[in-house]
């Protein structure tokens, strides 16, 4: 007979993989945020050829955002990031007329509009519906083209935008996107013998933080929008780390982007968004929906604590950020400029793409849905086959059915055993969101959480054969990417990376296993195969020696069938949680951020370490225990680390909203403050504020968010996700409020007609604005026929229309007619007042801090802007960001 050594124990075992497990994270994790080294100078100095200058990029990124500051639609610093931006296009433009008058016969002509207009579009969002209107609003377009007719035909428009929003500077969003443009037609334009097959629209547009308002302006009213064939669009939500495309709209687009030097984007991605499980969005829906075209939408999103926030400024920006983008941008347009693009073939319309795409070591993978099918559908035939031919039970029908029964709950045990922490930290502790401040530090408190629950399922099935078990897996994952490729879900193809792995490592233990093992003459034998070989059992069964199928394997199987896993897990988690762990500030205290995060840390992690639970079994029941107690103890110490851990501090900020608001009907000023996430302390900051900034002994008042809400009408509809409290402020006696004729803030009716007969009334509503922007009007009609779609709900319903116009800018208007009188069986918080009630409210554009810090204009607002904003910052330590924005309201009956 044959003797096999004794199996390693666990820990050596361990011990052994653990270079494989400490490695192959530690590689995915450094291509993942390799950045390309910075360039600064514009020229190469040996080739004297332009180049992609990141110094220069961000030399834009910080005039705008800090020369200039501040840059929200309808401020004076919007207006001149307009002029200036103007003022760039046209120094291009004579900069290419300039180069081309050097070099005759190049075909290079470049073409500069300021665009201005009027407009209005419904922009649905977080289930809520919301009209909006802009007056004198522009664009900044530049195009490159041969200068023909044909080659002005086909165009790919690159875009960005030029404003930021009401609490933030913006150096990453946008910024460092129009430093990557203005970077791109320079060098485009001084490349020798560089000529465009194909039209590049690069279009700086001035109102996406408004709601996409600029991007609406060009895709509507601008003469070459009919040319646009596909869009490039740039975007930052974060301010480190690789450009992620996260959106591709066509199969043509996807291969465009395999063509850049850097390219960092999953399916899995695309799908995530377009699940609309995210509540962002881009300018890329007005292109998609207006110019109905397909094309990449790209943003920076690591470290996206920065994100509409006073941090992000270009000292925050990581070195080869810009870089990147700028690179992959310009090989983007290259490439659809060329003879070789995709456009022409896109003017007839575009098909949603059917193609897996991902990023994979540096590597772009793209192939069909059609040939996903193929190789999915295979790989589990083969597998079938496999386990079918294991021999031992391993191949039993019964057997097989219990090992994925095992393996099914010991992935559900994960996703249990990291809630139950989650329950803990949040209901019982009060500690909710402790891992706040890094993006990987949830997998600290809930991966030792989700790995014990995992082996806590499996003490009942200790007797279920461990090569059962791994077969088990290499089924399981085989049988999802399959069957959820057929179900058309692209994602699928990280179960298909697994499984490959897992197929190739049982094929490798049984081939290894069946040299070690000798046949039944004992003429074969390979001997001296160490303690990394399988094991061969001993049995006698009619005078023959038997080798026993369900014996232990190799350790190298292990180790094979893990890499793809651990590489594609790592990638995929560093992907996910940096994206949802901040975003977590901003979902709402009402949302279950830390189920949220418990949960993707125990699904990422079970396929991380997908073969974790048949290695549990290979010690036996005893070591299975073992290691149930040593997780149970380590996770409540980090419990207990975590539950002493601050959830915000200077570099990862809490949000907060206040807003000082005067009432124009009843001259009241109040302070409303609010926050967006769920964690801990929020009341007890309220009521520090109340106590040193209101009235005193009046405490603080929590204010039902809801449609009629009018109070926080100005951050419709994000305010859903807001939890207020409403603070009554004292009033100086010597206080009046300035506000001569000239300079009311009024919403009238003109133009006014009822029909008795049709039971209708039809009027323009007209709202005055001096000095105030983004106005927001709000009311309760029946709607019958408006200017702004031309389908309005067929039901009496609450209406908000906001607006964003240019700076200096202090008049709208909206006609409509609507269903009069008022029906009876009006919604309870209406009422009937003998007209239309219109609740109206809006930011005074001289009163929002930091913006305005500079130009304080004296008023009650910025003084207790000012003083309210240190007391804070010495009060949390710096770990609160504050909106501070000074608002005017009132109600009007028409």
């Amino acid at each position: 007979m044959v003797r096999t050594r004794r199996q390693w124990g666990p820990v050596r075992s361990l011990l052994a993989l653990l270079p494989l497990l400490v490695g192959v994270p530690w590689l995915a994790v450094k291509h993942q945020y390799s950045l390309p080294t910075p360039i600064v100078d514009q020229y190469d100095p040996i080739t004297s050829l332009p180049q992609l200058s990141e110094a220069t990029i961000l030399e834009y990124a910080k005039y705008l955002s800090e020369d200039i500051g501040y840059r929200t639609p309808g401020t004076r610093e919007h207006a001149i990031a307009d002029a200036w931006m103007t003022e760039k296009a046209y120094q291009l433009k004579e900069e290419c007329e300039r180069v081309v008058a050097t070099q005759p016969g190049r075909k290079l002509q470049c073409e500069v509009w300021r665009q201005e207009g009027n407009g209005s579009h419904r922009f649905d969002m977080m289930s809520a519906r919301l009209y909006k209107r802009y007056v004198n609003l522009s664009n900044i377009i530049i195009r490159l083209s041969d200068g023909t007719e044909q080659g002005k035909a086909d165009a790919v428009l690159v875009n960005s935008h030029l404003d930021s929003t009401l609490p933030s500077p913006g150096a990453a969003d946008d910024a460092l996107a129009v430093g990557v443009m203005i970077e791109c037609v320079r060098v485009l334009v001084n490349t020798p013998g560089w000529e465009p097959k194909h039209a590049v629209v690069f279009l700086f547009n001035n109102a996406e933080e408004s709601l996409q308002d600029g991007s609406h302006l060009f895709s509507t009213q601008h003469p070459i929008a009919s040319t646009i064939r596909a869009v490039v669009n740039l975007e930052a939500a974060g301010t480190t780390g690789p450009e992620l495309l996260f959106q591709a709209t066509s199969q043509e687009m996807i291969e465009a982007y395999a063509h850049v030097p850097r390219p960092y984007g999953t399916i899995f991605a695309n799908e995530i968004f377009s699940s609309g499980v995210l509540l962002s969005d881009t300018d890329f829906r007005q292109f998609e929906y207006y110019l109905n075209v397909t094309g990449l939408d790209m943003a920076v999103v690591g470290n996206s604590y920065m994100y509409h926030m006073r941090g992000d400024l270009v000292e925050n920006i990581e070195a080869g950020v810009a870089q990147h983008m700028a690179d992959n941008t310009f090989a983007l347009i290259k490439h659809l400029a060329s003879p070789a693009s995709p456009l022409p073939g896109l003017a007839s319309g575009y098909a949603r793409p059917r193609t897996v795409f991902f990023a994979y070591l540096g590597q772009f993978f793209v192939y069909s849905f059609r040939t996903a099918e193929v190789l999915y559908s295979l790989l589990f035939i083969a597998s079938c086959v496999l386990i079918k031919t294991a021999g031992g039970t391993t191949s039993r029908g019964a057997t097989m059915v219990k090992a994925v029964f095992v393996v099914t709950v010991g992935a559900l045990g994960a996703l249990i055993g990291a809630n139950a922490v989650a329950f803990v930290m949040q209901r019982m502790l009060g500690r909710g969101m402790s891992w706040f401040k890094g993006e990987f530090e949830p997998l600290i408190l809930y991966g030792p959480a989700a790995m014990c629950g995992a082996l806590l399922t499996q003490l009942p099935f200790t007797r279920v054969p461990e090569r059962a078990l791994l077969h088990a897996q290499l089924l399981s994952h085989a049988f999802l990417a399959a069957a959820g490729q057929l179900a058309g879900v692209g994602s699928s193809a990280i179960f298909f990376l697994s499984a490959v792995s897992m197929f190739v490592a049982l094929v490798v233990d049984r081939v290894v296993t069946y040299l070690s093992t000798p046949n039944v003459d004992g003429a074969r034998m390979m001997s001296g195969t160490g303690n990394m070989q399988s094991g061969v059992a001993k049995g006698l069964e009619d005078g023959n020696e038997k080798v026993d199928k369900d014996g232990f394997v190799s350790l190298w199987t292990y180790a094979l069938g893990q890499v793809i896993p651990l590489l594609t897990g790592t990638q995929l988690s560093a992907a996910t949680l940096v994206v949802f762990v901040p975003l977590t500030g901003r979902f709402g205290s009402e949302a279950p951020a830390e189920y949220i995060i418990a949960s993707i840390v125990a699904i990422v992690g079970s396929y991380t370490l997908s073969l974790a639970t048949p290695f549990a079994h290979r010690f036996g029941p005893t070591a299975l225990r073992k290691a149930v107690i040593v997780l149970l103890l380590g996770v409540g110490a980090t419990m207990a680390v975590f539950a002493r851990k601050d959830v915000f501090d200077r570099s990862h900020q809490k949000r907060l909203f206040v807003l000082h608001k005067e009432d124009l009907n009843t001259g009241e000023q109040h302070l409303h403050i609010a926050a967006a996430d769920g964690a801990p302390g929020f009341d007890d900051l309220v009521h520090d504020i109340t106590t040193r900034f209101g009235v005193d002994g009046v405490p603080p008042k929590a204010v039902v968010m809801d449609n009629w809400n009018s109070d926080w009408d100005t951050l419709y509809p994000f305010s859903a996700f807001l939890s207020p409290y409403k603070i009554d402020l004292p009033l100086d006696p010597a206080y009046d409020a300035p506000w001569p004729p000239e300079e009311q803030f009024t919403v009238s009716a003109v133009n006014d007609t009822i029909d008795e007969s049709k039971g209708t009334r039809s009027m323009t509503l007209r709202i005055d604005h001096p000095g105030i922007m983004w106005t927001v009007i709000a009311f309760d009609a029946q709607v019958l026929e408006w200017t702004l779609d031309n389908s309005p709900p067929e039901e009496f319903a609450r209406h908000h229309i906001k607006e964003a116009s240019f700076y200096g800018t202090d008049v709208w208007t909206v006609d409509m007619t609507i269903k009069w009188p008022s029906p009876q069986n009006m919604h309870p918080k209406s009422s009937d007042v003998g007209g239309l009630k219109v609740d109206f409210i809006g930011i005074q554009e001289k009163r929002m801090w930091p913006a305005k810090k500079a130009d304080a204009d004296g008023s009650q607002a910025m003084k207790l802007f000012r003083e309210f904003d240190a007391w804070l910052d010495e009060k949390t330590g710096g770990s609160v960001d504050a909106l501070l924005m000074g608002c005017v309201s009132g109600q009007a009956v028409v």
